[in-house]
């Protein structure tokens, strides 16, 4: 790459999700995924821009406003790690998160799953050890 055609681009901040109710999308992201808050502002009259986040990470979940006229329910192309795919599935299932019936076991990739939020948008989780 030359310095004529460089971006200058330094990371990937966030990502977001559109969500119609950001305190019912807080509480599911938070309270049953365990994320953290790491911003939540106005950002204009009667929008609220709100970014979540596991413990520790670099890169954002931002919990976008829906935008007007639009439906939700995306599949975000998300992947959230954990070190155990089986123990995640099996505890978000008994909290009824709606999550896979079963794990995806590829031989070669490691075993996943995806789930649903309260807006019906789809996130996967994937075993990262």
């Amino acid at each position: 790459m030359t310095e004529q055609t460089a971006t200058r681009v330094t990371g990937v901040l966030n990502v977001a999700i559109p969500v119609r109710d950001h305190e019912r999308a807080l509480d599911f992201y938070c309270n049953t995924l365990g994320l953290e808050i790491r911003r939540d502002a106005a950002f204009g009259p009667g929008l609220r821009w709100v970014e979540v986040a596991p413990h520790g990470a670099v890169t954002t979940i931002a919990l976008a406003p829906l935008p007007e006229g639009k439906t939700g329910g995306v599949d975000t192309s998300i992947r959230l790690g954990t070190p155990d795919a089986e123990a995640a599935h099996a505890e978000l299932r008994s909290r009824g998160v709606d999550v896979d019936a079963g794990l995806l076991r590829v031989p070669g990739v490691p075993p996943m799953f995806s789930l649903r939020d309260p807006e019906g948008n789809t996130l996967y989780i994937v075993e990262t050890g």
